[in-house]
């Protein structure tokens, strides 16, 4: 039985780019659809459940950030924001709303390969390990690395796969320091080293999700540096080491 291919919906109203985008996706498998105004973005990622989406942000009748706002509310597709718009501000509000990577115009092709490339190997199910990883707890939050499962107090904690490849890493290293620039190569790829926005934007998340203001820290901040996840502990959380 064939694998179904790699579908990608485009939303974008630039009709060089819709062309340049669509051929060279096309020619390597990928079904690609098309949303020229965005207005039925939403409703195509739910009918039609894309691995991927690329996003323009400048579209006719729709606002870009507002769109990705809300695929992101209803889907963990992965989607890559494709915008002229150049500036950190608009790249980190991007990321805020749930936006995977960001991409500024113009831009070559094999780099966008690349991004789209890595953000499915993020996106879709790791294989199992040849030894099975044992959940990890961690006070109230349990990750189970096998089944991709995060719970807190029992309850299931929904995250995108960025968001659970990031954890995944400070979870494999709890109590080490990783640095910015290994943890953007392990979840990002390479060429993202000096990307710190992006690890600043998705451990903010992370801590929205899972982190309780009167609990101690899950992911500790190093100045500078990177981040340290507390050490797992199974006892009650006033128990819990402090870092």
């Amino acid at each position: 039985m064939t694998e179904d291919p790699t579908r990608v919906l485009v939303v974008e109203d630039d009709r060089n780019i819709i062309d340049l985008v669509q051929a060279n996706l096309l020619v390597r498998g990928f079904d690609v659809v098309v949303s020229r105004t965005g207005e039925d973005a939403v409703a195509l990622v739910d009918s039609l459940k894309p691995d991927l989406v690329l996003l323009d942000l400048m579209l006719p009748r729709v606002d870009g950030f507002d769109l990705c706002r809300d695929i992101r509310s209803d889907s963990s597709v992965g989607i890559i924001v494709v915008s002229a718009r150049r500036g950190e501000q608009e790249k980190v509000r991007a990321l805020n709303l749930g936006a995977d990577d960001y991409l500024t115009k113009p831009f070559g092709v094999d780099e966008l390969l690349a991004r789209i490339t890595a953000l499915l190997r993020r996106s879709r199910p790791v294989a199992p390990a040849d030894r099975p990883v044992a959940p990890l707890t961690f006070g109230n939050v349990t990750i189970d690395l096998e089944a991709q499962l995060v719970t807190k107090h029992g309850r299931p904690v929904h995250l995108t796969p960025t968001e659970f490849a990031l954890l995944r890493e400070l979870a494999l290293a709890p109590g080490k320091l990783l640095t910015h620039s290994a943890l953007l190569r392990a979840v990002w790829g390479p060429g993202y080293e000096t990307a710190t926005e992006y690890t600043r934007v998705y451990v903010r998340r992370l801590r929205a999700k899972l982190e309780d203001p009167e609990e101690p820290a899950l992911i500790a901040t190093e100045p500078r540096a990177g981040y340290r996840m507390s050490l797992p502990y199974d006892g009650p959380s006033e128990l819990a080491p402090t870092l």
